[in-house]
């Protein structure tokens, strides 16, 4: 009850406030034991907004009358509907957004990854309006189509330069992508006569979206949870996370190699004649922030072409420059098979994906519709002219401002100025590259000594963020960011002050939790 004893302490001014906020942690702590017996990476569901609801000024969320609302709300859970009061956000200004009090904070997660212009760039808004005005919608079945998808998808051939890519296939959604990834490989091997390889190898806390097949896909325990998921064509391999899994002694080098032998013992164990495909995020996203030790995709690369595998990039949070290159395949020189791509494609002003497939790929899917009459696959919305011509005008601007080299000059600024708060007691690793970067809290720095679920660290420093006007990625004890590339100097300094403020706080929270257990 130590728990409850700080927070009662810490809301004593509030007595109304502190009895709701109680409330919040003891629904909170009865989910965290139940994530507790599913493995480690379960923690992914923690419930930040049980923490938030308080140090993160509740007060100011309170009159508008929100709690209760009628939307089934993603990512979730009920009770939060049901007894909280959710932050809404009304208006969108460069990297930062304010809620319908007037509240301004620094989006440090660029919306959901994916808001690489930020939030009011006029060009993009010009684009809409315009093909709005012409031609707000047709469709691209039956060989019709319209010029924006056309352009977009000339335009995206000749932006991808880590290997050629021949066609692309428009999809709504990095999930509709990935899921759209399945039936393709599926397709082309039925066309080449090999009906039984079917099965895709992917990596445990991957994130490939939360359709049914994306979702299997997806590395992480609760997208699978009572969803009768993951498929059983889907099968998981290593992650690649080398502070959290390496052995004694082990370089990273070497770490590649191991992981790179035990995809090829599963390959060998499954049979290597029924594995389509393998699936990989240049860097991990929504899973922990977490780079490739080195040589690994040499390695990885290798045991699939060995086997016939095709070779997936989800680029959905990497590509257009988040890396400091404008693919994450780039960087880390991958040559894929397929790409998928969405998120900065429009800069999120309005949902697309795509998928690029190479031309061994699109000559048998090709040569397969001829013979069965159609490629009967594809959405309403496939290359939905509004979305292509404002996606058209984002891979024109970041061309234009050279966004890549931008990304690049600013990145040492945001990576410098977070990592040198490693030494922190309560940090065990800060990670990444580009604008993009996570922080995993652990006790005496180990990956093996996480914090009791229930103290709530990340949440609570997510909620001190909150307070400070900024906004972050919460996932159990591993706190993300990637801000809009436009992100300036000032701005990098105003997210690493308000960072070190929760980092402050959330130390001497731990020290407070930690006597209490005296």
């Amino acid at each position: 009850m130590a728990i409850h004893h700080l927070l009662r302490s810490t809301l004593r001014k509030n007595n109304n406030q502190a009895s709701l906020y109680i409330k919040h942690v003891a629904a909170s702590r009865s989910l965290q034991e139940n994530l507790l017996e599913a493995p480690l990476q379960a923690r992914w569901n923690s419930t930040e907004a049980s923490v938030q609801k308080d140090v993160a000024a509740t007060e100011f969320r309170d009159d508008k009358g929100f709690k209760g609302h009628s939307m089934l709300a993603p990512f979730t859970p009920g009770w939060q509907t049901t007894d909280l009061h959710p932050l809404v956000i009304e208006k969108s200004e460069g990297c930062y957004v304010y809620d319908t009090n007037g509240k301004k904070y620094l989006d440090s997660l660029a919306g959901l990854w994916c808001t690489a212009l930020g939030g009011s760039e006029p060009r993009l808004v010009a684009a809409a309006t315009k093909q709005l005005n012409t031609l707000p919608f047709y469709h691209s079945f039956w060989n019709r189509t319209t010029k924006p998808a056309l352009d977009l998808a000339k335009e995206l051939l000749e932006t991808f330069t880590a290997t050629q890519m021949a066609k692309v296939f428009f999809t709504n959604s990095g999930s509709e992508a990935n899921d759209s990834q399945v039936k393709l490989v599926w397709y082309y091997n039925n066309a080449l006569g090999r009906p039984n390889k079917k099965k895709f190898i992917a990596r445990t806390k991957s994130y490939h979206g939360s359709s049914l097949i994306s979702a299997s896909l997806s590395g992480l325990v609760p997208l699978h949870q009572k969803f009768d998921l993951p498929a059983p064509f889907v099968v998981h391999t290593d992650c690649p996370h080398y502070w959290r899994y390496h052995l004694p002694g082990e370089t990273e080098e070497e770490f590649s190699t191991r992981l790179a032998n035990n995809l090829e013992d599963l390959i060998l164990k499954e049979g290597p004649d029924t594995i389509a495909a393998f699936i990989a995020e240049p860097l991990m996203g929504a899973g922990g922030v977490i780079p490739p030790p080195a040589t690994y995709f040499e390695k990885i690369q290798a045991v699939v072409k060995k086997y016939d595998i095709l070779f997936i990039a989800d680029e959905v949070i990497c590509a257009f420059g988040r890396l400091g290159t404008m693919f994450g395949c780039d960087k880390y020189n991958i040559k894929p098979d397929l790409v998928s791509v969405a998120k900065a494609l429009s800069s999120a002003y309005v949902p697309i994906g795509g998928i690029l497939v190479s031309p061994e790929v699109s000559d048998v899917i090709h040569s397969q519709s001829n013979k069965l009459g159609n490629f009967s696959h594809g959405f309403t919305y496939s290359g939905h002219p509004v979305s292509c011509a404002v996606a058209l005008e984002a891979l024109k601007i970041y061309k234009e401002r050279n966004i890549v080299e931008q990304v690049k000059s600013i990145s040492p600024r945001f990576q410098d100025g977070l990592k040198a708060f490693s030494d922190s007691p309560i940090i065990g690793e800060i990670r990444g590259t580009g604008l993009i970067l996570g922080t995993e809290f652990t006790d005496n720095k180990s990956p093996n000594n996480p914090f009791p679920p229930e103290w709530g660290i990340g949440a609570y420093f997510g909620a001190v963020c909150e307070k400070h006007g900024m906004l972050v990625r919460v996932s159990g004890d591993i706190i993300m960011m990637s801000p809009p590339f436009i992100i300036s100097s000032d701005e990098v300094d105003e997210l690493i002050s308000i960072y070190g403020k929760a980092l402050k706080a959330t130390e001497e929270r731990v020290q407070e939790l930690k006597s209490q257990q005296k």
